[in-house]
């Protein structure tokens, strides 16, 4: 049966980008009708991944759902869709927290005057994303991956008038392109390595049947491709675009932090994994001390921020570092299971902070905030839970997931990066209850909280639905889907809903209760801190520190005055240089001698008819010389 319905598979693709089209051409003066096209493409693709999802066989699917695109001799490149569990998976994730965003922004979008615009840029992201997620070669992703950057410059510059989200669109633009360079190189050197081969399975069965010269490569290969992951997914040193991506609309930052553009990267790194998991290769020591590192970064920075949006996406930024810490340290199969339950809490968490954010006029700071959760009890208990979740409180989504990456940690004997982990755990914990605490508890800071009411149905059904998820999402068996997929030679366990409950307890109970414990502490010292404060007291504690926390190190300030003229304005100057006294100075001299020539050239050329006869009878007279003296 599947292989008669494989080809609906490109519905999954190709019905965001038709609906795109339509808005942008036919629709574009009728806003609601654009709306419910751009939800109606992504239900239909949600839908149209379930019902292929069902269908799965246990081994994936055999044969390739491709077309030709591009022959060169040896090099074939297809534009194939990759239908297994991992890709599917994804695919449920993007098409189904996607769509539950498209309806939200029916609700908060309504009365934009660009309306229209901002659905068919959200259709346009979704076929974008999907395509990476689909791809079956390392061309196709990689055009896709681009289509991403170009999709997400548009939403991110949305409200393009205002300067600070046209910069911030150009900034996340020209930061992933960074990473998007070492990626392309990665991708060349494996081509070049490997047989000339660019499929992902042909890549795979190649590498295990005549390693060859790559082994000498693995390492640069690896952290090539790692690149692109880094500007994607936004790790140290590229980190910087993500928090001032929150300069587009709420949906938006729900998106690109949740389950779409920064998930690409650790996917890819995912799908690729064959090529970091190779004997002789360092590459993975890298990927995980990068996510170790990011995490704790992230998370030092989240404790300072007062902007809702801002401390969210600082928070994204610890928990990719986390995915990425778990795929360095050899477990895609965590890295998966932790994107996807962060899928669930964290579009949650955003559409919470958008629901806030309408209900008091678009005020975003914290501090002007406060009495929330009875003016806005489903936003307020939805919140709570995608908190729960997002902190690794047991029994919610977050907790299974990150304590599979703790426990990795453990299994490996990296004990440094199991105390990072916990240590990020701590400062998790932190800095949400200190969020909530100060935007839904205490006394109204401001007159907009004592005006603040609850969000539309089209808004709020989405968080419930949620909710529901990132309760009850470590009980789905997506761990064990995953496991399926990356280790199919380990048989899947089936235990009871009581031993599932408690299962982490039994495998590794020392990250389970420091996991815990770190939880338990967290939330203490921040209740200590802010219950019923109108003031920050940490400035006052920490003094340079919490400044350095809340001007995020200063790495902006470190790559505009610094790194940027050390770079970019020095390689100016040289292109300049280089413009201008080689290649001008040739041109000159070009002209200068074409000059010369040409006024010699023009003594002879005076008009007068005695200079042409001597001038011919001379050359006569040289020629007859010639000939008679030879």
């Amino acid at each position: 049966m599947f292989e008669s319905s494989e080809h609906f598979a490109w519905l999954i693709l190709f019905v965001p980008l038709i609906a795109a089209g339509i808005i942008t051409v036919v629709t574009r003066e009728k806003p609601r009708v654009s709306a419910q096209i751009s939800i109606a493409a992504a239900l239909i693709s949600f839908l149209t991944t379930v019902i292929l999802f069902s269908l799965l066989p246990s081994t994936g699917f055999e044969h390739p759902v491709s077309v030709p695109w591009l022959v060169i001799g040896d090099l074939r490149v297809d534009i194939g869709l990759k239908l297994d569990h991992l890709s599917l998976m994804m695919a449920l994730i993007v098409t189904g927290v996607g769509s539950l965003i498209h309806i939200y922004s029916a609700g908060y979008m309504e009365g934009e005057r660009a309306y229209s615009r901002y659905f068919a840029c959200l259709s346009l992201f979704t076929f974008s994303m999907l395509g990476i997620v689909l791809a079956d070669n390392f061309v196709m992703m990689f055009i896709f991956w681009e289509l991403v950057g170009v999709s997400s410059y548009l939403l991110i510059g949305f409200w393009y008038e205002k300067p600070a989200a046209a910069d911030a669109a150009k900034k996340a633009f020209i930061t992933n392109r960074l990473g998007d360079f070492g990626f392309l190189v990665g991708i060349l050197l494996v081509w070049a390595t490997l047989g000339n081969h660019l499929n992902f399975d042909q890549l795979r069965q190649h590498l295990a049947d005549s390693p060859g010269n790559y082994g000498a490569v693995a390492t640069a290969a690896g952290l090539l491709i790692f690149c692109g992951a880094v500007g994607k997914s936004a790790q140290f040193p590229l980190h910087v675009w993500l928090p001032d991506a929150m300069e587009g609309p709420t949906p938006v930052s729900a998106l690109i932090h949740a389950a779409t553009m920064v998930a690409a990267g650790v996917y890819m790194l995912c799908r690729v994994f064959f090529l970091l998991d190779v004997p002789g290769s360092h590459a993975l020591e890298v990927i995980a001390w990068i996510g170790g590192f990011t995490a704790l970064l992230a998370a030092l920075i989240a404790v300072q921020q007062n902007d809702i949006k801002r401390i969210l996406a600082y928070s994204t930024l610890s928990q990719l570092g986390y995915m990425i810490m778990a795929v360095g340290l050899s477990s895609p199969k965590a890295a998966m299971y932790h994107l996807t339950t962060h899928a669930f809490f964290k579009a949650l968490l955003f559409l919470g902070a958008g629901s806030v954010i309408l209900a008091v006029h678009h005020e975003q700071n914290i501090w002007k905030m406060g009495a929330l959760r009875k003016k806005l009890p489903v936003t307020f208990w939805t919140f709570i839970a995608g908190t729960l979740a997002l902190c690794g409180v047991i029994p919610f989504s977050g907790f299974y997931s990150k304590d599979s990456i703790l426990e990795q940690a453990l299994e490996k004997n990296e004990i440094t990066l199991f105390v990072i982990g916990v240590f990020v755990a701590f400062l998790t914990t932190f800095y949400m209850s200190r969020l909530v605490l100060v935007a839904f508890f205490g006394g109204e800071r401001s007159e907009e909280a004592g005006h603040a009411h609850e969000s539309p149905g089209i808004m709020t059904w989405p968080l419930r639905i949620l909710a529901v998820f990132s309760i009850i999402g470590g009980f789905l068996g997506i761990e064990t889907l995953y496991q399926r997929h990356f280790q199919p030679e380990l048989p899947a366990a089936t235990v009871g809903f009581m031993a599932e409950l408690f299962e982490p307890f039994d495998n590794q109970p020392l990250s389970a209760i420091f996991g815990l414990g770190a939880i338990i502490f967290g939330f203490f010292l921040a209740y200590a801190c802010y219950w019923r404060t109108f003031a920050d007291p940490l400035p006052a504690k920490l003094g340079w520190f919490a400044r350095a926390m809340r001007n995020r190190f200063y790495f902006d300030e470190f790559y505009e005055r610094v790194l940027i003229p050390a770079t970019q304005e020095l390689l100016a100057k040289i292109a300049d240089a280089i413009d201008r006294w080689i290649i001008g100075g040739a041109v000159q001299a070009t002209q200068g001698t074409t000059d010369l020539f040409g006024r010699a050239l023009r003594l002879v050329q005076n008009g007068s008819i005695q200079t042409y006869a001597f001038l011919l009878i001379a050359g006569v007279a040289l020629v007859l010389y010639f000939v008679l003296a030879k």
